[in-house]
């Protein structure tokens, strides 16, 4: 990582470098796009930022790296997004799913190909930030950001973006984008506003290799007892990770979810090395994903799928369009062109990204709904489990299968007939896992090869 004489080193050569041309601020530095927060999101608009050849500069509160709570599943949609070349660090590589309703009925589906990758988030992030920096963007992490500032007296001119550090230093950009989590201090500059807010709770837990080797190649996903909850267990090597997800407002009723889940998965006995829990915000579809020249990206604006509240591959994805947005923001010469750039980005989001959230949530509503029949569906139809297959592994995204199967379109369709007679025309709000981000003790989901299975 860039130490901080790095970074005023950086200034001496702007000249030659032919970007940043500004000369305001404590140290007459602009830089032409600062990204807030080193995640997939922000590593992936940093490196757009660089590898266009500007001068970026990426700001990380943390010490790289950290641990995040995060299932680390890397589907299809995610391995397209990552820079070219980038080495995938994967812990397992999936053939094969256990569903099981609220620890019963399970049912294991198998694929001859990859489904897809399991990854350690702090490795994988490390990655992202190092590709970040090879394509020539400055990396400062321990900085935590306290505010952003377009007018005012930290602001020299309309063009510049004052980016104050929590330590009162501050950092002028010609285009900011803000990746910094759930609960961003630049989407709440930004004005973006949540539809949905979910409780993950996640432990990881070492087992033995005779668990481990039980484990090998195969995920668990449980359809739980609360509305629109599930469980999942993920195996990357010698360590399990279980976890469960619910609405933000169970916080009791999941917490149980999760201890009778290891219970019931025979894990309770297991000493787990980390314990967390972590806030999932979806967005609300008319939310604001910028101001003036700042943008948002990733968790800090709210997106992700809602029913799996699958975000690495959201944040990878809009976090590459923010970088090659702020870019054309950092060349505007005014507010009206800065202000188009920033509708584009945002338009382009809605075009990919916020339709695929739109099908999500009408899944989500089905699902809370009919859970049982989403569980005999995708356990007992092979075509849903190969709908299923085709989108973790990329070849197809929730709104092409309800364009390609008529059977699930007219579903949805019924499904939000029922839910707008239920709620007088207004819709639902749904509660929203991992993929990354995923009673009494009784039987546990089978955890091994005794599962009934079917290959595809």
């Amino acid at each position: 990582m860039s130490s901080d004489d790095d970074v005023r080193d950086a200034s001496a050569g702007q000249a030659e470098q032919g970007a940043g041309d500004g000369t305001a601020g404590e140290t007459g530095e602009v830089w032409d796009v600062v990204v807030v927060g080193a995640g997939p999101a922000g590593a992936s608009a940093a490196h757009a930022a660089a590898a266009a050849g500007r001068r970026v500069l990426l700001l990380e509160k943390a010490v790289l790296p950290r641990y995040k709570t995060c299932g680390g599943g890397i589907i299809g949609p995610s391995r397209d997004a990552l820079p070219p070349g980038f080495v995938l660090p994967f812990k397992d590589r999936i053939h094969a799913v256990t569903f099981s309703l609220n620890g019963k009925l399970a049912r294991t589906r198998r694929s001859k190909q990859m489904l897809f990758g399991l990854i350690n988030r702090a490795e994988f992030d490390a990655g992202l930030v190092a590709e970040a920096e090879k394509a020539g963007a400055t990396v400062r992490t321990g900085t935590a950001v306290a505010r952003v500032e377009q007018h005012g007296a930290a602001v020299p001119d309309r063009r510049t973006v004052a980016v104050v550090l929590a330590d009162g230093e501050t950092v002028l950009a010609r285009a900011v984008v803000g990746a910094d989590g759930s609960a961003s201090r630049i989407g709440a500059h930004v004005g973006v506003e949540m539809d949905q807010v979910d409780l993950g709770l996640e432990a990881e837990i070492p087992v033995p290799r005779t668990v481990a080797d039980d484990w090998k190649g195969r995920v668990l996903i449980d359809w739980g007892p609360l509305p629109g909850s599930y469980g999942w267990v993920f195996p990357k090597g010698d360590t399990l990770t279980v976890g469960v997800i619910s609405a933000k407002g169970e916080g009791a009723a999941t917490k149980r979810y999760l201890d009778d889940f290891i219970a019931r998965l025979g894990l309770a006995g297991f000493e787990p090395a980390v314990s967390s829990g972590h806030l999932t915000r979806c967005r609300k579809p008319d939310s604001p994903l910028s101001r003036g020249r700042v943008l948002v990206a990733g968790d800090a604006a709210g997106l992700l799928e809602p029913w799996t509240r699958e975000g690495i591959s959201f944040a990878l994805r809009s976090g590459r369009l923010a970088g090659e947005w702020a870019v054309k923001i950092s060349e505007a010469q005014d507010a009206v062109d800065a202000r188009r750039q920033a509708l584009n980005y945002t338009f382009a989001v809605k075009a990919g990204l916020g339709v695929e959230m739109a099908v999500g949530k009408r899944m989500l509503t089905a699902f809370e709904s009919r859970p049982g029949l989403m569980h005999a569906v995708l356990t007992g139809l092979r075509p849903a489990w190969l709908a299923f297959a085709q989108v973790t592994r990329g070849g197809a995204t929730l709104p092409d299968l309800v364009r390609t199967y008529p059977l699930i379109r007219k579903a949805l369709h019924l499904l939000d007939a029922r839910q707008a007679a239920r709620t007088g025309g207004r819709g639902g709000t749904g509660s929203a896992g991992p993929a990354g981000s995923g009673g009494q003790a009784g039987p546990a989901a089978p955890a091994g090869p005794t599962a009934p299975a079917d290959n595809s």
